[in-house]
Order: structure tokens, then C-alpha cells, then sequence
């Protein structure tokens, strides 16, 4: 059975062999017919077919002679078989110097080329082999991003959807604590509002619940109903002292001096009182609330068309040179700081994918940063 294939094979094979000139290519072979004059590729002239690869250049474009260094523009086809095809300058046949590796260039110059095209197409599938096995890796961690990303978008979307039916809730709250809070507080600020007048020099009307205040004539002391819960306090306090003073027409007053104020320190400053922490129910609000102005922001980013960016947010990385560390947070911002020391510059932040339209995706800009001396602001162009 093989010996009867071999000759098919054989016929098969002597099929495919077109004739063509030396140096002509399988796809140009058809402007070289034997049995027709020859036309310039660029129509410059019409030749007899015996004048094609003569030594003699009689084309402009160099067309008429393929396979031999005649015309210094012409060029020259390698087929090389088991490699790719390439072309030549036509100047370079016979020249002494294997320029194809087929060695069909040399076919006159008497020196002995070595066929390695076979070679080179083996070493270079295996370069296509590996970076296919790179695009083929490089493609599922891609297609990993997508779907992480995705589903981090799932969940913050969730996330966010929950925020918004729990803040109503938690505003409820919130106002209602702080109804309860104002009503409980309110005896206390006022009890401590004339206090506080007092101490200043004032005797300010009081609310009945603490009795009767009567401003003495003369302005250095007040006269409160005996028994009031103001005078009661005043006086167990130790800040002020009184004497009765009888009221025909109505309850007994105390006459109480008001108190001296201490002298300013002429140094050192009182420290400062420390706000108290906020009720559960109120950080509980403003936590929700910062999450989602976090979660929105993050949403709204454009982080490409699958989201096959979105792991890139929140990331930096740093470049160090000889004089700058320049710092990159993608979706973010970029500065510079100088390496020994110094305020850090502000290169820009994040503005827009800037590539062209169809690589949109390949170039990130970072706008507005520091502003240039009597120049524009700084900005940043990021390839990725």
C-alpha cells in the first residue's frame, strides 16, 4: 500500500511547484508568464520575456530582474521553506553572504551556505509556543478577575442595598434619642445657664421650678425665694451665703451675694474638655453613612469593560530613582517625594482611561495635580 501512495504523493507534490522566475514570489508568480511579454509592476514599460533576470535593469521599480543584483531597487524572494518567507534587497544576491536560509540568494557566488531553515522554524514555533502558553495563562487569570470582580461588585451592590433600608431605621433611632436626650438635659441646662449668670454678676428669671430671683438694688447680690431648690443648692454648694430676709407680702427671701469671680491665671491654659463618644445608635449612622459614600465611590469607577480592572483599586506601588520615590495608587493619585527628604507633590489625580479608541483600556491619566511654577498643573500618564 505504501509503494502505491508514494508515486500519488510524488505527483501531488510536483502539482504544487508553480514555475516561476528566481526570486519571484508564489503570490506575484502570475505577472511572470513565459509565453507573454513581460509589464513592469508599475507600468513603466513592456519588455520581452527573455529579458526578465538578464543582468540588465530595465524597469524602473527594479521588477524585471528579481534574481539578480542588477537593479539596486529590486528585491529578492526567499522562500525558505520549513521558516517564513522573507525579502531581500536584490543588491544582496550572490554577494558572498547568506542572507536567506535556504541559501537560494547565493546560487552563483561559489560560496557553500548551510540550510537552517528547518532549525529556525523549530526554534521559533517553540518561542510561539510558549508565548501562546502565556496568552493562554495570561487569558484565565484574566477571565479570574472578571468573575472576582463581578461578584465583588454583587456584594457591594448588596451591601449598599442593605445601607439604604437600614439608614431609615437608624435616623429613627437616632432622633428619637436624641429627643429623650434634649428632654433629660433640658432642667440640667438650665439650672447650669443661671448658675452661670450668677457667677457673671446676673440674676436672670428662673423658670418656677427653682423659684423666685430678685435682683437686690446696688447689683451685688440676689434675693431667691427661701427653700427654692436654687438657693438650697447655692448654699450646700458653699459658693454663695445668705440672710433671710422677711417678706410681708410673700415667702421669705434669702438675700445672697453673688460670688466673686477668681482671678486669671496669668499662665498655663484650663485643658480642654473632651467630647464624649457618640451612642451606639448614632456611630452606627455614621459608619453606615461612610460605607456608603465608600461603596458608591468604588462602584461608579470605570474599571473596564468586563471589570477586569477592579483589583487594581486601592493598590500602590512605589518607583524609586536616584533622586525621587514616586508612588502610585491606582484610581487614586500619584506623587513624588524627593529620596533625602522633603514635602511630597501631588502628580495628579485620577481623571480617565485616555487610550486610543480601540485601546481605550491601555492608558490611565492622572489630572490636576500641583500646579507648575507660572505653569499648568502636573499630570500623569499611566500605560498599562
Amino acid at each position: 500500500m505504501l509503494l502505491l501512495l508514494l508515486p500519488l504523493l510524488g505527483a501531488l507534490v510536483s502539482a504544487v511547484e508553480v514555475k516561476r522566475p528566481r526570486g519571484v514570489s508564489l503570490t506575484n508568480h502570475h505577472f511572470y508568464e513565459e509565453s507573454k511579454p513581460f509589464t513592469c509592476l508599475d507600468g513603466s514599460a513592456t519588455i520581452s520575456f527573455d529579458q526578465v533576470n538578464d543582468d540588465y535593469c530595465d524597469c524602473k521599480d527594479g521588477s524585471d530582474e528579481p534574481g539578480t543584483s542588477a537593479c539596486p531597487n529590486g528585491r529578492f524572494h526567499c522562500t525558505n521553506a520549513g521558516y517564513r518567507p522573507q525579502y531581500v534587497p536584490s543588491s544582496r544576491v550572490n554577494d558572498g553572504i547568506c542572507d536567506c536560509c535556504d541559501t537560494t540568494d547565493e546560487y552563483n557566488s561559489g560560496v557553500v551556505c548551510e540550510n537552517t531553515c528547518k532549525e529556525m522554524g523549530r526554534k521559533e514555533r517553540e518561542t510561539l509556543q510558549q508565548m501562546a502558553e502565556v496568552a493562554r495563562e495570561g487569558f484565565r487569570l484574566k477571565q479570574a478577575l472578571i468573575d472576582e470582580a463581578s461578584k465583588g461588585r454583587e456584594e457591594k451592590q448588596g451591601k449598599l442595598a442593605e445601607l439604604q433600608e437600614g439608614k431609615k431605621s437608624l435616623e429613627e433611632q437616632v432622633e428619637t434619642l436624641k429627643t429623650h436626650k434634649e428632654a433629660a438635659e433640658k432642667p440640667e441646662k438650665e439650672a447650669v445657664e443661671i448658675h452661670q449668670k450668677a457667677w457673671d454678676g446676673e440674676c436672670p428669671p428662673a423658670p418656677p421650678a427653682l423659684g423666685r430671683i430678685e435682683r437686690e438694688r446696688g447689683g451685688s447680690s440676689c434675693r431667691f425665694a427661701a427653700g427654692s431648690p436654687l438657693a438650697e443648692s447655692l448654699g450646700r454648694e458653699g459658693r454663695i451665703g445668705g440672710t433671710l430676709d422677711p417678706n410681708p407680702l410673700g415667702p421669705a427671701l434669702v438675700q445672697v451675694p453673688l460670688p466673686k469671680k477668681p482671678p486669671h491665671k496669668a499662665t498655663g491654659e484650663e485643658p480642654e474638655e473632651k467630647m464624649p463618644p457618640y451612642d451606639e445608635a448614632t456611630q452606627a449612622l455614621i459608619d453606615g453613612r461612610s460605607l456608603k459614600m465608600s461603596l458608591e465611590k468604588e462602584i461608579s469607577f470605570d474599571f473596564g469593560p468586563l471589570g477586569e480592572f477592579a483589583y487594581l483599586y486601592g493598590q500602590c506601588y512605589e518607583l524609586t530613582n536616584n533622586e525621587y520615590i514616586y508612588r502610585l495608587c491606582l484610581f487614586n493619585r500619584v506623587s513624588q517625594k524627593p529620596k533625602h527628604g522633603g514635602s511630597e507633590t501631588n502628580l495628579g489625580t485620577w481623571g480617565s482611561w485616555a487610550g486610543p479608541e480601540d485601546q481605550k483600556f491601555s492608558v490611565m491619566k492622572y489630572e490636576h495635580g500641583t500646579g507648575c511654577w507660572q505653569g499648568p498643573n502636573r499630570s500623569t500618564t499611566v500605560s498599562v
